[in-house]
Order: C-alpha cells, then sequence, then structure tokens
C-alpha cells in the first residue's frame, strides 16, 4: 500500500475520503496513545484475558483497567465477553497486532 499524495488535481471527493481516514487514524492512535491502553493490547495480543487477569499483570488497580477497557472497547479495538461475574477481552481484529509489531520494530528493534 502506498501513501497518497495530495495535490491540487485531486476531486473534493478524494480528498474528503482521504480526510476521513486521516480523522479514523487519528483516533486510532489517540486510543493507543496512553501507556495502560498499549500495555492492555500488549497483554490480549496473545489472547483472551480476565479483568482481573490484566490487574495482575498490570498491578493495576481494577478501576483503572475498567477505565482504560472502555476507552479501547469505544474505540473497537477490544470485544468483551461475560462469563458469569467475570469479564473477558479479546482484540476485536489484527489492527492493534499489527500496529504493535510495527511500533516493537521501531522503537525496541534492536534490543
Amino acid at each position: 500500500m502506498t501513501l497518497p499524495v495530495i495535490n491540487d488535481k485531486m476531486s473534493t471527493e478524494e480528498l474528503d475520503r482521504i480526510a476521513k481516514k486521516a480523522a479514523n487514524a487519528a483516533a486510532f492512535l489517540k486510543a493507543i496513545s496512553h501507556e495502560g491502553r498499549l500495555m492492555i493490547l500488549c497483554h490480549l495480543v496473545s489472547g483472551e484475558k480476565s479483568v482481573t487477569e490484566l490487574e495482575d499483570l498490570l498491578s493495576a488497580r481494577q478501576a483503572a483497567v475498567s477505565q482504560q477497557l472502555s476507552r479501547l472497547r469505544l474505540e473497537g479495538l477490544v470485544v468483551p465477553r461475560r462469563e458469569g461475574k467475570a469479564i473477558y477481552y479479546r482484540l476485536a481484529d489484527d489492527r492493534p497486532k499489527r500496529m504493535l509489531e510495527t511500533v516493537y520494530e521501531l522503537f525496541c528493534g534492536d534490543d
């Protein structure tokens, strides 16, 4: 996939389509821009986890984890599943995994 080259010959429809995609990308980047949300996504790459498991993995309070999961759910990045009193979360699709691979390559590749 190549990046679009914006120029003065583009139609209004093309520019609107690019602007809409930019808005979607910005919302995605805002959702993952918090360290806690990013760590939750890192843990969910390996599979579904309960809120309690995420609390333990992150050494964080339930309220903080739930708040971050709520934002990730709002952005469509995670999907909840209830089993009795427990709530489990998994990645909604492969976008977070692909993004995490890119981030790792950019920031951790030479470790």
